[in-house]
Protein backbone atom coordinates (compact mmCIF):
# COMPACT_ATOMS: atom_id res chain seq x y z
CA UNK A 1 0.00 0.00 0.00
CA UNK A 2 1.27 3.44 -0.97
CA UNK A 3 0.36 6.16 1.55
CA UNK A 4 0.68 9.92 0.99
CA UNK A 5 0.55 12.04 4.16
CA UNK A 6 0.23 15.84 4.13
CA UNK A 7 1.29 17.61 7.31
CA UNK A 8 2.88 20.99 8.01
CA UNK A 9 4.75 19.65 11.08
CA UNK A 10 7.28 16.84 10.95
CA UNK A 11 10.64 16.00 12.58
CA UNK A 12 13.09 17.45 13.31
CA UNK A 13 10.28 19.63 14.67
CA UNK A 14 9.36 18.19 18.05
CA UNK A 15 5.79 19.29 18.76
CA UNK A 16 2.97 16.83 19.32
CA UNK A 17 1.62 16.81 15.73
CA UNK A 18 5.09 16.10 14.31
CA UNK A 19 5.66 13.26 16.76
CA UNK A 20 2.26 11.65 16.20
CA UNK A 21 2.62 11.67 12.41
CA UNK A 22 6.22 10.44 12.43
CA UNK A 23 5.58 7.62 14.90
CA UNK A 24 2.51 6.44 13.00
CA UNK A 25 4.39 6.48 9.70
CA UNK A 26 7.29 4.49 11.17
CA UNK A 27 4.89 1.74 12.19
CA UNK A 28 3.20 1.75 8.77
CA UNK A 29 6.58 1.33 7.08
CA UNK A 30 7.23 -1.63 9.37
CA UNK A 31 3.97 -3.13 8.08
CA UNK A 32 5.35 -2.92 4.53
CA UNK A 33 3.68 0.29 3.38
CA UNK A 34 5.43 2.82 1.14
CA UNK A 35 4.96 6.12 2.97
CA UNK A 36 5.57 9.57 1.51
CA UNK A 37 5.17 12.64 3.71
CA UNK A 38 4.78 16.09 2.16
CA UNK A 39 5.69 18.80 4.63
CA UNK A 40 7.51 22.12 4.81
CA UNK A 41 11.01 23.16 5.80
CA UNK A 42 11.29 22.66 9.59
CA UNK A 43 10.78 25.99 11.33
CA UNK A 44 8.28 25.54 14.18
CA UNK A 45 7.76 27.22 16.62
CA UNK A 46 9.97 30.28 16.06
CA UNK A 47 9.49 30.57 12.31
CA UNK A 48 13.24 30.10 11.90
CA UNK A 49 14.62 27.47 9.53
CA UNK A 50 16.43 24.65 11.32
CA UNK A 51 20.17 24.22 10.73
CA UNK A 52 20.99 22.10 7.71
CA UNK A 53 17.85 23.06 5.79
CA UNK A 54 16.93 25.71 3.22
CA UNK A 55 13.49 26.88 2.22
CA UNK A 56 13.73 25.47 -1.31
CA UNK A 57 11.01 24.74 -3.85
CA UNK A 58 11.47 20.98 -3.44
CA UNK A 59 13.82 18.85 -1.36
CA UNK A 60 13.63 15.18 -0.51
CA UNK A 61 15.15 12.95 2.16
CA UNK A 62 14.65 9.51 3.69
CA UNK A 63 13.87 9.27 7.39
CA UNK A 64 13.52 5.80 8.94
CA UNK A 65 12.07 4.40 5.74
CA UNK A 66 9.75 7.37 5.18
CA UNK A 67 10.19 9.44 2.02
CA UNK A 68 9.96 13.06 3.14
CA UNK A 69 9.32 15.78 0.56
CA UNK A 70 9.72 19.35 1.82
CA UNK A 71 8.22 22.16 -0.23
CA UNK A 72 8.68 25.92 -0.17
CA UNK A 73 6.31 27.86 2.07
CA UNK A 74 6.00 31.41 3.32
CA UNK A 75 7.60 30.98 6.73
CA UNK A 76 6.29 33.11 9.56
CA UNK A 77 6.72 33.12 13.34
CA UNK A 78 3.76 31.82 15.32
CA UNK A 79 2.54 35.38 15.80
CA UNK A 80 0.24 37.60 13.75
CA UNK A 81 -2.85 36.03 12.23
CA UNK A 82 -2.44 37.44 8.68
CA UNK A 83 1.14 36.21 8.24
CA UNK A 84 0.27 32.84 9.73
CA UNK A 85 -2.61 32.44 7.28
CA UNK A 86 -0.21 33.19 4.41
CA UNK A 87 2.04 30.49 5.81
CA UNK A 88 -0.87 28.02 5.93
CA UNK A 89 -2.16 28.85 2.45
CA UNK A 90 1.29 28.57 0.89
CA UNK A 91 1.67 25.05 2.25
CA UNK A 92 -1.82 24.13 1.04
CA UNK A 93 -0.91 25.20 -2.51
CA UNK A 94 2.63 23.82 -2.60
CA UNK A 95 1.67 20.59 -0.84
CA UNK A 96 -1.14 20.02 -3.33
CA UNK A 97 1.14 20.66 -6.31
CA UNK A 98 3.77 18.27 -4.91
CA UNK A 99 1.12 15.60 -4.36
CA UNK A 100 0.42 15.49 -8.10
CA UNK A 101 3.88 13.97 -8.64
CA UNK A 102 3.56 11.23 -6.00
CA UNK A 103 2.03 7.84 -6.75
CA UNK A 104 -0.27 6.75 -3.96
CA UNK A 105 -3.21 4.52 -3.11
CA UNK A 106 -4.58 6.63 -0.27
CA UNK A 107 -4.09 10.18 1.03
CA UNK A 108 -4.05 11.40 4.64
CA UNK A 109 -4.23 15.09 5.53
CA UNK A 110 -4.03 16.26 9.13
CA UNK A 111 -5.67 19.28 10.72
CA UNK A 112 -5.03 21.73 12.24
CA UNK A 113 -4.15 23.69 10.42
CA UNK A 114 -7.23 23.68 8.24
CA UNK A 115 -5.52 24.52 4.94
CA UNK A 116 -3.52 21.30 5.05
CA UNK A 117 -6.83 19.47 4.98
CA UNK A 118 -7.90 21.57 1.99
CA UNK A 119 -4.72 20.47 0.23
CA UNK A 120 -5.58 16.86 1.01
CA UNK A 121 -9.06 17.24 -0.45
CA UNK A 122 -7.69 18.82 -3.64
CA UNK A 123 -5.11 16.06 -4.00
CA UNK A 124 -7.83 13.47 -3.58
CA UNK A 125 -10.08 15.15 -6.13
CA UNK A 126 -7.48 15.58 -8.86
CA UNK A 127 -5.68 12.27 -8.29
CA UNK A 128 -8.93 10.33 -7.91
CA UNK A 129 -7.73 8.69 -4.73
CA UNK A 130 -9.57 8.27 -1.43
CA UNK A 131 -8.52 10.43 1.49
CA UNK A 132 -8.62 10.43 5.25
CA UNK A 133 -9.09 13.63 7.20
CA UNK A 134 -7.30 13.46 10.55
CA UNK A 135 -8.64 15.90 13.14
CA UNK A 136 -6.35 16.71 16.08
CA UNK A 137 -8.09 19.95 17.01
CA UNK A 138 -11.44 21.51 16.19
CA UNK A 139 -11.48 24.57 13.96
CA UNK A 140 -12.84 27.21 14.24
CA UNK A 141 -13.79 26.37 17.84
CA UNK A 142 -10.17 26.40 19.04
CA UNK A 143 -9.47 29.73 17.35
CA UNK A 144 -12.37 31.29 19.23
CA UNK A 145 -11.43 29.53 22.48
CA UNK A 146 -8.00 31.18 22.69
CA UNK A 147 -9.30 34.56 21.52
CA UNK A 148 -7.14 34.56 18.37
CA UNK A 149 -10.06 35.87 16.28
CA UNK A 150 -13.36 37.52 17.03
CA UNK A 151 -16.64 36.24 15.61
CA UNK A 152 -16.65 37.42 12.00
CA UNK A 153 -17.50 36.57 8.41
CA UNK A 154 -14.07 34.94 8.11
CA UNK A 155 -14.84 32.53 10.95
CA UNK A 156 -18.21 31.74 9.42
CA UNK A 157 -16.49 31.00 6.12
CA UNK A 158 -13.98 28.72 7.90
CA UNK A 159 -16.89 26.92 9.54
CA UNK A 160 -18.47 26.24 6.14
CA UNK A 161 -15.16 24.93 4.77
CA UNK A 162 -14.75 22.66 7.80
CA UNK A 163 -18.22 21.19 7.33
CA UNK A 164 -17.48 20.59 3.64
CA UNK A 165 -14.26 18.75 4.49
CA UNK A 166 -15.89 16.64 7.19
CA UNK A 167 -18.64 15.53 4.85
CA UNK A 168 -16.42 14.91 1.82
CA UNK A 169 -13.65 12.92 3.46
CA UNK A 170 -13.84 9.19 2.75
CA UNK A 171 -13.00 8.53 6.41
CA UNK A 172 -12.35 10.81 9.38
CA UNK A 173 -9.87 10.00 12.15
CA UNK A 174 -10.10 11.93 15.42
CA UNK A 175 -8.04 11.72 18.60
CA UNK A 176 -10.82 11.95 21.20
CA UNK A 177 -14.29 10.49 21.71
CA UNK A 178 -15.60 14.02 22.17
CA UNK A 179 -14.39 14.98 18.69
CA UNK A 180 -16.23 11.98 17.25
CA UNK A 181 -19.48 13.15 18.85
CA UNK A 182 -18.93 16.69 17.56
CA UNK A 183 -18.27 15.57 13.98
CA UNK A 184 -21.22 13.17 14.04
CA UNK A 185 -23.43 16.14 14.90
CA UNK A 186 -22.08 17.84 11.77
CA UNK A 187 -23.74 15.16 9.65
CA UNK A 188 -20.93 12.63 9.20
CA UNK A 189 -22.06 8.99 9.68
CA UNK A 190 -20.51 7.33 12.73
CA UNK A 191 -19.20 4.44 10.66
CA UNK A 192 -16.92 6.90 8.83
CA UNK A 193 -15.47 8.36 12.06
CA UNK A 194 -12.67 6.51 13.84
CA UNK A 195 -11.02 7.39 17.16
CA UNK A 196 -7.24 6.96 17.31
CA UNK A 197 -6.10 8.68 20.48
CA UNK A 198 -2.75 10.18 21.30
CA UNK A 199 -0.20 7.91 22.90
CA UNK A 200 3.48 7.22 23.44
CA UNK A 201 6.19 4.93 22.13
CA UNK A 202 7.01 3.19 25.40
CA UNK A 203 10.57 2.24 24.46
CA UNK A 204 11.47 5.91 23.88
CA UNK A 205 10.28 7.06 27.31
CA UNK A 206 11.68 4.50 29.68
CA UNK A 207 14.23 6.41 31.77
CA UNK A 208 13.80 5.38 35.39
CA UNK A 209 16.54 7.45 37.02
CA UNK A 210 16.92 11.21 37.15
CA UNK A 211 19.67 12.76 35.04
CA UNK A 212 21.94 14.13 37.76
CA UNK A 213 24.25 15.91 35.26
CA UNK A 214 21.24 17.88 34.01
CA UNK A 215 20.10 18.62 37.56
CA UNK A 216 23.56 19.95 38.39
CA UNK A 217 23.68 21.99 35.19
CA UNK A 218 20.37 23.65 36.05
CA UNK A 219 21.22 23.97 39.77
CA UNK A 220 18.06 22.03 40.68
CA UNK A 221 19.44 19.22 42.84
CA UNK A 222 17.16 18.24 45.73
CA UNK A 223 14.25 20.22 44.30
CA UNK A 224 10.74 18.83 43.83
CA UNK A 225 10.27 19.84 40.20
CA UNK A 226 6.95 20.62 38.53
CA UNK A 227 7.72 20.28 34.82
CA UNK A 228 6.03 21.72 31.75
CA UNK A 229 7.62 20.69 28.45
CA UNK A 230 5.90 21.87 25.28
CA UNK A 231 4.44 24.80 23.41
CA UNK A 232 4.02 28.09 25.29
CA UNK A 233 0.95 29.25 23.39
CA UNK A 234 -2.28 31.14 23.87
CA UNK A 235 -4.17 27.94 24.63
CA UNK A 236 -1.96 26.93 27.56
CA UNK A 237 -2.55 29.92 29.85
CA UNK A 238 0.82 29.57 31.57
CA UNK A 239 0.39 33.09 32.99
CA UNK A 240 -1.94 31.50 35.52
CA UNK A 241 0.79 29.10 36.68
CA UNK A 242 3.34 31.88 37.08
CA UNK A 243 0.90 34.00 39.05
CA UNK A 244 0.17 30.99 41.27
CA UNK A 245 3.88 30.27 41.72
CA UNK A 246 4.15 33.52 43.66
CA UNK A 247 2.02 31.90 46.38
CA UNK A 248 4.21 28.76 46.63
CA UNK A 249 6.37 29.37 49.69
CA UNK A 250 7.86 25.88 50.02
CA UNK A 251 11.54 26.36 49.02
CA UNK A 252 11.78 22.75 47.83
CA UNK A 253 9.16 23.17 45.09
CA UNK A 254 10.44 24.49 41.77
CA UNK A 255 8.76 25.04 38.37
CA UNK A 256 10.59 24.11 35.16
CA UNK A 257 9.24 25.32 31.81
CA UNK A 258 10.85 24.01 28.61
CA UNK A 259 9.75 25.13 25.16
CA UNK A 260 8.83 28.04 22.97
CA UNK A 261 5.75 29.60 21.42
CA UNK A 262 3.78 32.76 20.83
CA UNK A 263 3.59 33.61 24.54
CA UNK A 264 7.19 32.82 25.54
CA UNK A 265 8.39 36.44 25.50
CA UNK A 266 5.48 37.58 27.61
CA UNK A 267 6.06 34.77 30.11
CA UNK A 268 9.74 35.64 30.46
CA UNK A 269 8.77 39.23 31.20
CA UNK A 270 6.29 38.05 33.82
CA UNK A 271 8.90 35.90 35.57
CA UNK A 272 11.12 38.97 35.78
CA UNK A 273 8.32 41.29 36.89
CA UNK A 274 7.15 38.90 39.61
CA UNK A 275 10.75 38.19 40.70
CA UNK A 276 10.12 34.47 40.65
CA UNK A 277 13.11 32.61 42.05
CA UNK A 278 11.25 29.29 41.99
CA UNK A 279 10.86 29.23 38.20
CA UNK A 280 13.37 28.15 35.52
CA UNK A 281 12.55 28.72 31.86
CA UNK A 282 14.48 26.97 29.10
CA UNK A 283 14.28 27.24 25.32
CA UNK A 284 12.84 24.49 23.15
CA UNK A 285 14.88 21.30 23.00
CA UNK A 286 15.23 18.56 20.35
CA UNK A 287 12.78 15.68 20.61
CA UNK A 288 15.53 13.26 21.59
CA UNK A 289 16.35 15.43 24.63
CA UNK A 290 12.80 15.39 25.98
CA UNK A 291 13.08 12.11 27.97
CA UNK A 292 16.15 13.38 29.83
CA UNK A 293 14.35 16.58 30.78
CA UNK A 294 11.24 14.68 31.85
CA UNK A 295 13.47 12.45 33.99
CA UNK A 296 14.47 15.30 36.31
CA UNK A 297 10.88 16.30 37.03
CA UNK A 298 8.72 14.91 39.80
CA UNK A 299 5.32 16.01 38.52
CA UNK A 300 4.09 16.78 35.00
CA UNK A 301 2.02 19.93 34.57
CA UNK A 302 -0.64 19.73 31.87
CA UNK A 303 -2.57 22.96 31.61
CA UNK A 304 -5.04 24.64 29.22
CA UNK A 305 -7.34 27.63 29.31
CA UNK A 306 -10.71 27.09 30.90
CA UNK A 307 -13.15 26.75 28.02
CA UNK A 308 -15.80 24.30 26.83
CA UNK A 309 -13.77 23.59 23.69
CA UNK A 310 -10.80 22.20 25.62
CA UNK A 311 -13.01 19.75 27.49
CA UNK A 312 -12.87 17.72 24.27
CA UNK A 313 -9.07 17.46 23.99
CA UNK A 314 -6.56 14.88 25.20
CA UNK A 315 -3.07 16.47 25.40
CA UNK A 316 -0.19 14.24 24.30
CA UNK A 317 1.93 15.44 27.25
CA UNK A 318 -0.11 13.16 29.46
CA UNK A 319 1.20 10.01 27.82
CA UNK A 320 4.89 10.86 27.52
CA UNK A 321 5.07 11.83 31.17
CA UNK A 322 2.97 8.88 32.30
CA UNK A 323 5.35 6.51 30.49
CA UNK A 324 8.13 7.85 32.72
CA UNK A 325 6.01 7.50 35.89
CA UNK A 326 5.55 11.24 36.40
CA UNK A 327 2.18 11.91 38.11
CA UNK A 328 0.04 14.40 36.22
CA UNK A 329 -1.06 17.69 37.76
CA UNK A 330 -3.90 18.36 35.36
CA UNK A 331 -5.58 21.66 34.64
CA UNK A 332 -7.92 20.38 31.92
CA UNK A 333 -11.54 19.34 32.36
CA UNK A 334 -13.55 16.85 30.34
CA UNK A 335 -12.11 13.84 28.53
CA UNK A 336 -8.52 14.42 29.67
CA UNK A 337 -9.60 14.48 33.31
CA UNK A 338 -11.63 11.31 32.83
CA UNK A 339 -8.62 9.46 31.40
CA UNK A 340 -6.14 10.61 34.05
CA UNK A 341 -8.49 9.94 36.97
CA UNK A 342 -9.73 6.60 35.64
CA UNK A 343 -6.16 5.26 35.71
CA UNK A 344 -5.28 7.02 38.97
CA UNK A 345 -2.39 8.72 37.18
CA UNK A 346 -2.64 12.22 38.63
CA UNK A 347 -4.63 14.92 40.36
CA UNK A 348 -6.91 17.33 38.52
CA UNK A 349 -7.46 20.92 39.59
CA UNK A 350 -10.14 23.24 38.32
CA UNK A 351 -8.59 25.30 35.50
CA UNK A 352 -7.74 28.87 36.54
CA UNK A 353 -8.70 28.16 40.17
CA UNK A 354 -5.61 29.20 42.11
CA UNK A 355 -6.73 27.83 45.46
CA UNK A 356 -7.50 24.42 43.99
CA UNK A 357 -4.21 24.36 42.08
CA UNK A 358 -2.18 25.15 45.19
CA UNK A 359 -4.09 22.60 47.26
CA UNK A 360 -3.51 19.81 44.72
CA UNK A 361 0.14 20.78 44.43
CA UNK A 362 0.59 20.58 48.20
CA UNK A 363 -1.22 17.22 48.30
CA UNK A 364 0.94 15.65 45.60
CA UNK A 365 4.07 16.90 47.39
CA UNK A 366 3.14 15.93 50.94
CA UNK A 367 1.42 12.55 50.53
CA UNK A 368 4.19 10.08 49.65
CA UNK A 369 1.87 7.06 49.60
CA UNK A 370 -0.48 8.84 47.22
CA UNK A 371 2.50 9.79 45.05
CA UNK A 372 3.63 6.16 44.76
CA UNK A 373 0.09 5.08 43.82
CA UNK A 374 -0.08 7.77 41.15
CA UNK A 375 3.17 6.46 39.67
CA UNK A 376 1.61 3.00 39.37
CA UNK A 377 -1.41 4.57 37.69
CA UNK A 378 0.89 6.32 35.21
CA UNK A 379 2.45 2.99 34.26
CA UNK A 380 -0.97 1.46 33.57
CA UNK A 381 -2.13 4.49 31.59
CA UNK A 382 0.96 4.49 29.37
CA UNK A 383 0.58 0.77 28.61
CA UNK A 384 -3.02 1.33 27.54
CA UNK A 385 -1.97 4.06 25.09
CA UNK A 386 1.01 2.43 23.40
CA UNK A 387 1.66 4.34 20.18
CA UNK A 388 2.46 1.17 18.23
CA UNK A 389 -0.98 -0.27 18.96
CA UNK A 390 -2.67 3.01 18.08
CA UNK A 391 -0.70 3.36 14.82
CA UNK A 392 -1.83 -0.08 13.75
CA UNK A 393 -5.40 0.87 14.58
CA UNK A 394 -5.15 3.78 12.14
CA UNK A 395 -3.45 1.53 9.60
CA UNK A 396 -6.59 -0.62 9.59
CA UNK A 397 -8.60 2.49 8.67
CA UNK A 398 -6.22 3.08 5.77
CA UNK A 399 -6.74 -0.46 4.52
CA UNK A 400 -10.47 0.22 4.29
CA UNK A 401 -9.71 2.69 1.52
CA UNK A 402 -7.12 0.86 -0.55
CA UNK A 403 -8.59 1.38 -4.01
CA UNK A 404 -9.76 -1.46 -6.21
CA UNK A 405 -8.85 -1.63 -9.88
CA UNK A 406 -11.63 -1.56 -12.43
CA UNK A 407 -11.19 -4.76 -14.45
CA UNK A 408 -12.57 -3.09 -17.57
CA UNK A 409 -10.51 0.12 -17.61
CA UNK A 410 -7.61 -0.71 -15.33
CA UNK A 411 -8.33 2.52 -13.47
CA UNK A 412 -7.95 3.00 -9.75
CA UNK A 413 -11.35 3.83 -8.29
CA UNK A 414 -12.16 5.70 -5.14
CA UNK A 415 -13.22 3.24 -2.46
CA UNK A 416 -15.95 5.28 -0.76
Amino acid sequence: MKILFLTDNFPPESNAPASRTYEHCVEWVAKGAEVTVITCTPNYPKGQIFPGYKNKLWQSEMMDGIRVIRVWTYISPNRGMFRRILDYISFCIMGFIASLFVKTDVIVATSPQLFTAVGGYLASFFKRRPWILEIRDLWPESIKAVGAMEESKILKMIDRVVLFLYRNADQVVVNTDSFKDRIFKCGVPKERIHVVKNGVHLHKYNLTEKSFPLLEKLALKNKFIIGYIGTHGMAHNLDFILESAVKVTNPNIHFLFVGDGAMKGRLLQKVKALKLSNVTMLDAIPKEAVPEHISITDVALVQLKRTETFKKVLPSKIFENAAMRKPILLGVEGEAQEVVESYGAGLAFEPENEADFLAKLESIYEDKKQYANLQKGCFNLAKAFDRKTLALKMYKVLTLLVPLKDSRKGEVLRAR
